[in-house]
């Protein structure tokens, strides 16, 4: 497929300013959180925050949740098959998945605020929805599989922690029932699936779309920030097993952002394919 080069080039060129990362951190300062009944300005701001995500609309249509646990599966399976034949589906259902999050988990409904919504979140989670769109387009992952140390598979068990998700959801302690894997609320929460996806890219760089793995990496690097700030010292006693899950999306989210910032030519040029041409 023939692709716009120039425009995937400005996107990596402007996501390496400074600016778009001074830019990156105002956003979460000058975009507050919107409740229809309202709230104090700017002290309840993290209340309103908390509220949404303890109580988000997603987080009621529980019956979809072993969907969104399967699908992934399948696909990454897939890739692994039928490689770049599938390239074009999984980054369309990755964009699908991080449009549920935008709305799924950045909206809540409740007598307290009434519709209210993370702002922040639906922004950032939107705008990584867009440049996973993109990627459907322009198909810049390569999924053809190369030889690489074995050092850099150490993604994958964090990631399948994320996924898993192993806690008890009534009394935030562990639960390593295996059942998880297929039912619990991962597969559509950011925090969960976003080191899945980072993670299989990390796996396949620097044949990847850089702009889209910086973005993501970003975005899932505050979100991990600010999760261990609040499950490890705003209410340890209750959160600290929830803060241990969200380890992954903070570690691989830097990792895939320091990736996508090396200057991976040499690698291109030293990465040997184990099959010589792209589906």
């Amino acid at each position: 497929m023939i692709y716009p080069a120039h425009q995937q080039g400005k996107l990596e060129r402007i996501t390496r300013r400074w600016w778009f990362y001074l830019l990156f951190v105002l956003l979460w300062f000058v975009v507050p959180p919107y409740a229809s009944k309202g709230y104090k300005f700017p002290e309840e701001c993290s209340n309103v925050i908390y509220h949404v995500l303890g109580n988000a609309i997603i987080y009621s249509y529980s019956e979809l949740f072993p969907i969104f646990k399967i699908v992934p599966i399948l696909l990454i399976v897939s890739i692994f098959i039928f490689r770049n034949k599938v390239t074009r589906l999984f980054n369309i259902y990755v964009a699908v998945n991080y449009v549920i999050f935008a709305v799924g988990q950045s909206i809540s409904a409740t007598e307290k605020y009434g519709v209210a919504i993370c702002t922040i979140n639906l922004v950032m989670f939107l705008a990584v929805a867009a440049l996973w769109i993109w990627e459907a387009f322009v198909l810049q992952n390569d999924f053809i599989p190369r030889r690489r140390p074995t050092w850099k598979y150490w993604v994958v068990p964090l990631a399948v922690l994320a996924f898993w998700y192993p806690i008890n959801l009534r009394t935030g302690q562990p639960d390593f029932n295996p059942i998880y894997i297929f039912t619990s609320p991962a597969g559509v929460a950011f925090c969960m699936m976003t080191p899945v996806y980072i993670g299989l890219l990390t796996l396949y760089w620097p044949r990847v779309n850089i702009a889209t793995l910086r973005v993501t990496s970003l975005v899932g690097l505050s979100i991990g920030i600010a999760n261990m700030f609040t499950n490890f010292l705003v209410r340890p006693s209750v959160n600290w097993w929830n803060g241990v899950l969200h380890i992954p999306l903070l570690v691989i989210s830097l990792y895939g952002l320091v990736l996508s910032l090396k200057h991976p030519q040499a690698d291109k040029q030293t990465t040997e394919k184990i099959e010589p041409a792209r589906n």
